[in-house]
């Protein structure tokens, strides 16, 4: 007797509250023996996807979808137009994310084909993604490097997800890439950098024009703004790059401010006015394993005490940001950055930090990490589709 097909995929949108909720869930049944899959905090996934909350919602449409079989939630993925994106890059592209599926191209190949067609039905003529829900937040689908957990906000997924979204048709737009550099390989001694980046620094630092200094939780505020200046100009050539508004950045701030260390975090000025700046931040993931937050509220009262108490006792930090304006480049900022960042983390004790992410076609960049001692262990990935 021949064997029953399976169920038909039916894909809804996710619209009220109880089916948005659903639609976060459903990464605990994906990842649920998974052990380098962090846990998100489940209000904070909430607060995300809530257009009175997250102000990306402010320039964009997001639609969300779930795939359901007999009745359960078997995927889910969110399709996105960000129009500041097409404004800057004067194209009419669409993107994917939030795509969770389990182990069945059936499942993964309705979720792409709704957000596909979602889409084209608004004028769109390509699709990119993983994007969760921009290229300012958590973005790229892991390739290579499974075998440990992301750092903050960095992302996470099964092996089989790229087998499902290249047989749908997607093809690499372009690669991103996580370096690692363990301090032993310097005797966790900051005056055993590389020669040049050391001798560069002191340069910089004697001439005194360029001030280096940390970042002063006391006026936050301004500080915010102070950056603000520096972190749309430095990186507006970059592909893929959209300018953030300040309601973005204000509201990326108050997210950061709860696991920010601000030895780990530089301005640089010329006087008054900022060229530079430099965002290290420790792994807030390894805080999060070790509560392992559930998808409900009540596991608060024992969720966020233990991560409270963890944030600090990491031994890795993410250097997030580095930037210096284009008509400061090139005087050795960068390596004041470099060098103070690597003083202050081993004084405190981080024995590992995580330069990402860094596009696979900046050439001086990688090139100088790589002068650093960095070694390419993730690898993540966006892909496109002409629709």
């Amino acid at each position: 007797m021949a064997a029953l097909s399976p169920s038909p995929v039916e894909v809804v949108p996710a619209t009220t509250r109880r089916e948005v909720n659903d639609f976060i869930k459903f990464q605990w049944t994906v990842y649920r023996n998974d052990p380098n899959w962090v846990p998100p905090l489940y209000h904070e996934r909430q607060a995300f996807l809530n257009p009175r909350q997250n102000p990306f919602f402010e320039h964009a449409e997001v639609a969300l979808f779930r795939a359901r079989r007999d009745g359960r939630t078997v995927g889910t993925i969110a399709a996105i137009i960000n129009y500041n994106h097409n404004k800057v890059h004067d194209e009419q592209a669409g993107f994917f994310g939030l795509f969770e599926t389990i182990e069945d191209y059936a499942v993964a190949e309705a979720l792409l084909t709704t957000a596909c067609d979602w889409v084209r039905d608004k004028g769109m003529e390509v699709i990119r993604g993983p994007m969760n829900l921009s290229i300012n937040d958590e973005c790229g689908l892991l390739i290579d490097g499974f075998d440990s957990p992301p750092v903050v906000l960095m992302t996470y997924n099964p092996p089989y997800y790229a087998d499902f979204i290249e047989r749908f048709g997607f093809h690499k737009a372009m690669d991103l890439y996580a370096y690692i550099i363990n301090t032993d390989i310097f005797d966790h001694d900051p005056d055993r950098l590389p020669r040049k980046f050391l001798r560069v620094a002191e340069a910089v630092q004697r001439e005194g024009k360029i001030t280096v200094r940390n970042v002063n939780m006391k006026d936050f505020d301004n500080e915010v703004e102070r950056i603000k200046q520096v972190y749309n100009a430095a990186w507006s050539k970059n592909w893929g790059a959209v300018p953030m508004t300040d309601a973005e950045i204000n509201h990326l701030a108050e997210g950061l401010k709860l696991i920010v260390d601000p030895d780990l975090v530089f301005i640089a000025e010329d006087g008054d006015r900022p060229v530079g700046v430099s965002l290290g931040i420790p792994d807030a993931n390894q805080a999060l394993l070790k509560a392992r937050p559930q998808p409900n509220l009540w596991c608060y009262l024992w969720v966020l005490p233990k991560f409270m108490y963890y944030r600090f006792r990491t031994n890795t930090f993410r250097l997030m940001i580095m930037g210096v304006i284009e008509e400061y480049r090139n005087r050795g900022i960068d390596a004041v950055f470099y060098v103070e960042t690597a003083r202050k983390a081993m004084a405190k004790g981080y024995t590992r930090c995580e330069m990402s992410w860094i596009l696979e076609n900046n050439t001086m960049m990688n090139r100088i990490i790589q002068r650093l001692g960095g070694r390419v262990y993730k690898t993540y990935r966006i892909y496109e589709l002409g629709l």
